[in-house]
């Protein structure tokens, strides 16, 4: 049997005990191919507030950051980056002892915003007590040289990670899931922040609209090609108010069945030499917003099916 190389395995060799992900949703936080930068209404599979359990404090009027603009709701923004912090950080302490954390930007697209505002949320996040990092999500057309260059500074005292959506390698699918950018400005970027020597994590979706199992794993070719070291793997799932999900209802979009998605998560996971971090292999929602598939409303489930057939292929996960 081989070990895949989990988050929990790399945090434990590295810093000798158990590291939580405490993630948090930042109000304003929006993306390019939402606000009509590059493109309007966001990717065909996006609804936003569905990714974000923690996104639950009264917020001001609706606003939308840009890396332009100025931010007006900081001071509410470090509010609420704390208030999350300290609600997830007691849940994990009571229950598992948890004594270090890495917190994880997870919902929107966490480098679009002033440079300033980034600063602050960052800096705050690594004040807090038992916290050793940060992952940040977002997208590889929603960084500049000047954050990355500020990423790699905080990384020589903190666990700092770079979480790119990057989907697909396919042009043809980032354009028919309205994506907002093609894969050479994927290259572009993960080429430029591996060259500042920070950590990336490649997020690819299996299932997306028009692609076969060999395109997805043509998608985990390119990111390894790049020297990414570390991967989340999804399956793609629809929700409700989303254009994917009209697509959904017309017949035009069928979800990848579990059978499917298991043996193309196998297929990949072969590809991965074995320094490589596999960080998720799963995805789903467990409330009415999901239309479909089925086999994505428990997630529980979903890991026992998946964890069964690695067994099987000879991979403990």
């Amino acid at each position: 049997m081989r070990d895949i190389l989990t988050a929990g395995r790399y945090f434990r060799a590295k810093f000798g005990e158990t590291i939580y992900k405490i993630p948090v949703s930042i109000s304003g936080f929006t993306c390019p191919n939402i606000d009509g930068t590059v493109a309007r209404g966001g990717c065909i599979f996006c609804e936003n507030e569905s990714f974000s359990p923690n996104l639950e404090h009264k917020q001001p009027k609706r606003f939308y950051l840009h890396p332009t603009s100025e931010n007006p709701y900081l001071e509410f923004q470090l509010i609420q980056l704390e208030a999350q912090y300290k609600k997830t950080k007691t849940v994990l302490s009571k229950k598992f002892g948890a004594q270090k954390f890495i917190i994880y930007f997870q919902s929107f697209t966490n480098t679009y915003a002033p440079l300033e505002t980034l600063k602050a949320l960052y800096t705050k996040a690594l004040s807090f007590e038992g916290v050793v990092g940060l992952s940040i999500g977002t997208r590889t057309d929603s960084v500049t040289e000047e954050v990355i260059a500020y990423l790699a500074e905080l990384s020589k005292e903190h666990e700092i990670w770079v979480e790119y959506g990057v989907q697909s390698s396919s042009d043809i699918t980032l354009k028919r899931i309205n994506r907002g950018h093609d894969s050479a400005n994927i290259e572009k970027y993960i080429t430029l922040t591996r060259q500042y020597g920070l950590k990336i994590c490649a997020h690819v979706i299996f299932g997306l609209p028009g692609e076969t199992p060999e395109m997805a794993l043509e998608s985990v070719n390119f990111a390894l090609r790049l020297g990414v070291k570390s991967f989340k793997f999804h399956p793609l799932y629809v929700v409700k108010r989303t254009a994917l999900a009209n697509d959904l209802t017309r017949g035009d979009f069928i979800p990848i069945s579990e059978e499917s998605y298991i043996q193309t998560i196998i297929k990949a996971i072969k590809l991965l030499p074995e320094d490589v971090m596999l960080q998720r292999v799963s995805a789903g929602i467990e409330d009415a917003t999901l239309l479909s598939p089925s086999w994505c409303y428990t997630k529980h489930q979903q890991m026992f099916n998946i964890r069964e057939a690695l067994k099987k292929e000879g991979f403990l996960y």
